[in-house]
């Protein structure tokens, strides 16, 4: 998620080739991945042409924009989606955020979010986003987010713990979704339950 720019500014930015990794995995997901829809393939295609800049455009540094990557969390049985409600935003949201020097994939990046926001160990991800969106945020005193989404399942008794980032976690039916909701938030149900419906990511019966 977006840190304030009082925050972005306190940060150390670390040299941006520690990303090369991750911007290769990045690069190599989109550039293989058939888009949901056509305002996913335009922002598809507008990321593919930031990650021009190299590796710095998987870092918040890059104030251009930068690659963010998040989940959708389903419980074991398909039927919940964990949402939070995000300390900053005042927004019910799916989990996610910045990438960090250690991620080598942007699954791995979307997953270690997922656990961290979540306190839930054992989450599985399908490697096929489900939906890129651009968004602005405050991030170097104003940049983008270029957000690659995933659809994520949580092992069966998953409990969830409050992250410091988050005022609250809730699991909410797909069609009965809370507000004030994030933009962008609801459109993702259709397409990760659609990947849920294939392996490897069949819900736990």
């Amino acid at each position: 998620m977006a840190d304030s720019p009082t925050a972005a500014a306190r940060r150390p930015l670390p040299d941006p080739d520690v990303y090369a990794a991750l911007h290769a995995d990045t690069v190599a997901v989109l550039s293989r991945w058939e888009p949901t829809g056509p305002a996913a393939a335009e922002a598809r295609d507008r990321t593919v042409a930031l990650l021009a800049a190299g590796p710095v455009a998987m870092s918040r540094a890059h104030r251009p924009g930068h690659v963010t990557a998040s989940a959708l969390v389903f419980d074991a049985t398909g039927s919940r989606v964990l949402l939070c409600l995000h300390g900053k935003f005042r927004r019910w949201v799916q989990l996610g955020g910045h990438c960090e020097p250690a991620d080598r994939t942007l699954t791995g990046a979307a997953l270690r979010e997922a656990g961290e926001e979540s306190g839930i160990a054992g989450l599985r991800i399908d490697p096929v986003p489900i939906d890129v969106d651009i968004h602005p945020v405050a991030c170097q005193g104003g940049s983008l987010h270029h957000d690659v989404r995933f659809a994520v399942l949580a092992p069966p008794g998953a409990v969830e713990r409050v992250s410091e980032e988050s005022e609250a976690l809730g699991w909410f039916p797909p069609d009965q979704l809370p507000e004030p909701l994030a933009g962008g938030t609801a459109h993702l149900v259709a397409p990760a339950l659609a990947t849920l419906r294939r392996a490897p990511l069949r819900p736990v019966p």
